[in-house]
């Protein structure tokens, strides 16, 4: 009985953490972005298989952009591209 408990417990925390682990791959760079913030972008500014990678900066200084290869545990390009 014990190991039930904490089997669920365990999956159900697994489940909670999976979905907020992937990130999103948007088709246009947000207007608004956090300081530290990061954001991917496939906008085709950057090579085949690779996604920009913009992240936020405090005021007065520029935000960082960089290309970066898409990973396997990213949002597929299908989907953000529909």
């Amino acid at each position: 009985m014990r190991f039930r408990v904490s089997s669920t417990v365990g999956l159900l925390v697994l489940a909670g953490v999976t979905p907020a682990a992937a990130q999103s791959i948007r088709t246009s760079e947000p207007l608004v972005l956090a300081p530290y913030e990061s954001a991917l972008v496939y906008d085709g500014s950057c090579s085949a298989g690779k996604v920009l990678k913009v992240t936020g900066a405090i005021r007065g200084l520029r935000r960082k952009k960089a290309c970066i290869a898409i990973g396997e545990a990213q949002a597929s390009l299908g989907a953000a591209i529909q």
